[in-house]
């Protein structure tokens, strides 16, 4: 059974930057699972599974546009101190939610200078190519709850 939309997909990865460096890997956990053409895991990657069957072992170097986009300078935010109720200790790294038009938006504090704080809204990977190496471990049919929920349910899915 060859991958297409509306197909569970279970898979194993390893996804390394262009330096080499391992940044996330399934390798002694449970496969990945995922409910195929429905934006469940990044454009790039999705696309290059296409056609794919059990057993199949690629690699994939997914650019920037086609991952977690590229880096946005509108994604910065200067904010003063004082709008941080109830946290004395703003230090670099730290993530904050925000409450914004578009919901809620994650950023992370990567400069602190008197009483001003920058904010840093983009995807920890944006702007970074991905490379994955991929081995498919199942293909089947998706469910009508999980085509309806779009993932996948059961082992490796979101409902346990």
């Amino acid at each position: 059974m060859k991958i297409e939309n509306k197909k569970a997909v279970a898979m194993h990865y390893t996804l390394t930057n262009a330096g080499g460096e391992e940044l996330d890997s399934s390798k002694g956990k449970d496969p990945l699972h995922y409910l195929h053409g429905f934006g469940n895991i990044i454009p790039g990657l999705e696309e290059e599974l296409v056609g794919k069957e059990k057993g199949d072992k690629i690699s994939v170097s997914v650019p920037p546009e086609k991952g977690y986009g590229v880096r946005n300078d509108q994604n910065m935010l200067q904010v003063k101190k004082d709008q941080f109720e109830g946290v004395d200790d703003i230090k670099i790294g730290m993530e904050v939610q925000t409450q914004g038009e578009h919901g809620l938006q994650m950023f992370v504090v990567t400069k602190v200078f008197g009483d001003t704080v920058i904010l840093d809204g983009n995807h920890p990977l944006a702007g970074e190519t991905l490379n994955f190496d991929v081995e498919v471990m199942d293909v089947r049919d998706a469910t009508e709850e999980e085509l309806e929920h779009g993932h996948v349910h059961g082992p490796g899915g979101h409902h346990h």
